[in-house]
């Protein structure tokens, strides 16, 4: 076979690993406008109070949990939630965002036992 025909037949695969984590929780606190917009985000509140947090874990499925946790946290907004990829994403004031992901991470660990990572923030 020529270097094409392999090419066209790659495949990409994209696994998991098994196991009880939180991989990413980050924090954007006064994030540019913009961003709201690429990520289909309804940037209601005023930018210069708003942050946008950012967790990934798994089993996928937790993202439902942590949504839930993170609304009854603090008054941040869903702005996405995806049980099968183990995304969350939430928007609200520095401190709303900060208070739910902290909230959730404590959970996570502490009732979960899952593995948690350092909540960063930018």
């Amino acid at each position: 076979m020529d270097e094409l025909s392999i090419q066209d037949k790659m495949r990409i695969i994209q696994e998991i690993v098994p196991g009880k984590q939180i991989t990413l929780a980050h924090i954007i606190a006064n994030p540019d406008p913009v961003l709201y917009k690429k990520l289909g985000l309804d940037p209601a509140i005023e930018y210069d109070k708003a942050a946008i947090g950012i967790v990934t874990m798994s089993p996928a499925e937790t993202a439902i949990i942590a949504a839930d946790i993170s609304t009854k946290a603090s008054g941040v907004e869903l702005g996405f939630v995806d049980r099968f990829s183990g995304t969350l994403i939430v928007t609200g004031t520095v401190s709303q965002v900060n208070e739910a992901v902290i909230a959730l991470c404590d959970y996570c660990r502490d009732k979960l036992g899952f593995a948690v990572c350092e909540i960063t923030k930018t």
